[in-house]
């Protein structure tokens, strides 16, 4: 490039062909020029020191501001080294066109021209015709070089529009032989770029679908399991009470008997496998406060509480001296025992012994010889 030049290039254009030169303005602002370019031979024939600077291009319609068309463009038009018309039946036909072509011819630039044909037909001559007049009365025909993204030869759009891009850098580096370099150079990126786009899809669409899968709703089924020593002389579990707290919420439901399962419904898949709060509150049972890694069937420990039918306490009495019989042997399921001065009976029988009521057996008689679990001290047995 020539550093005199604002612009590398200048895009004439009808406004009604204004996609394409939108789209080319875009391509070639974008385009990455090698630091080498080779021939079809494989011969270097343009080089640089360092990376080139990207293609500056002019388009009057989104650059040229507050200017009047006819002092803007003229000065757009010294200001740029390369003219590129869009050539289509519309361009053809526009006299504004005709006029940007014609100053380029006027100040000895008739080279620098590239048409850039999205439609029609050239030297037709008819309605068809894709080159305005000011050039079939400048060129003879196949005296001019341009581009013509339908003569690509390709049956993809995508690619006939690239190898078009391809070309056009090629004309404006006045190295036409290096098209095909140019062009392999471009393909290759434009492969790397479509693999990485759809690497870059599919990393979406599996985002999308860890999402989904996390926020898809589950059942999970609670159980409990009686972790402590089971003993059947003992009231089975009745009516525990089960708490999961996911986040701020909290789902509660009943466990009727040992071998039911509470089921929590449309719980967000994401908490699969994470700790949640769980809480257990069952009559004759521990209270459970704890936190497990939830799954769609978990499990849940608890334990009996041994001082429900473990802990004996209750005081001898006898109602017609209305004392405490103090110092009196006992013996319950087997375990000898005495009450002591203020005729009180303490006794801790381990869980697997325990019995929801105990048979005593005194020195002398009773009036009832059972005691019934749970009991505390303000319970009494009587003697006779």
């Amino acid at each position: 490039m020539k550093n005199e030049y604002k612009y590398f290039a200048f895009i004439s254009y009808n406004s009604a062909d204004d996609k394409w030169a939108k789209w080319l303005q875009r391509q070639l602002e974008n385009y990455n020029l090698p630091t080498i370019i080779k021939n079809e031979k494989g011969e270097v024939i343009k080089s640089y020191d360092k990376k080139p600077k990207k293609f500056k291009v002019f388009r009057y319609v989104s650059d040229l501001n507050a200017k009047t068309l006819n002092e803007g463009l003229s000065a757009e038009l010294d200001n740029s080294q390369n003219l590129i018309v869009i050539c289509s039946p519309r361009s053809a036909k526009s006299e504004w066109v005709g006029k940007e072509i014609q100053h380029f011819i006027d100040t000895d630039r008739k080279r620098k021209i590239v048409p850039f044909i999205v439609d029609g037909t050239s030297y037709s001559n008819d309605e068809n015709e894709c080159l305005n007049k000011v050039l079939r009365d400048n060129f003879e025909e196949g005296d001019i070089l341009g581009v013509n993204i339908n003569e690509s030869g390709d049956t993809s759009k995508l690619f006939s529009k690239r190898k078009a891009v391809a070309k056009t850098v090629a004309l404006l580096l006045e190295t036409p032989d290096a098209y095909s370099f140019l062009w392999n150079r471009y393909r290759h990126r434009l492969y790397r770029n479509l693999v990485l786009w759809a690497i870059g899809i599919l990393l979406v669409l599996a985002t999308l679908f860890y999402v989904w899968r996390v926020n898809l709703p589950v059942d999970v089924s609670m159980h409990l399991n009686e972790a402590s020593v089971h003993n059947e002389q003992l009231p089975p579990l009745k009516d525990a009470v089960v708490a999961m707290t996911l986040d701020n919420e909290t789902k509660t439901d009943t466990i009727h008997t040992m071998d039911e399962a509470v089921l929590f419904t449309n719980i967000p898949h994401r908490f699969l496998n994470k700790e949640v709060r769980i809480q257990v509150e069952c009559q004759d049972f521990q209270p459970v406060d704890t936190t497990i890694a939830l799954t769609k069937e978990s499990v849940v420990d608890i334990r009996r509480n041994p001082a429900v039918y473990g802990e004996i306490h209750f005081r001898l009495w006898n109602p017609n001296t209305e004392q405490a019989i103090s110092n009196s042997k006992l013996e319950i399921e087997g375990h000898e025992t005495l009450s002591d001065k203020d005729g009180l009976v303490q006794l801790t029988l381990p869980l697997d012994q325990q019995r929801p009521a105990y048979k005593v057996v005194a020195s002398g008689p009773l009036e009832t010889d059972s005691i019934y679990m749970p009991c505390g001290e303000d319970d009494v047995l009587l003697a006779k």
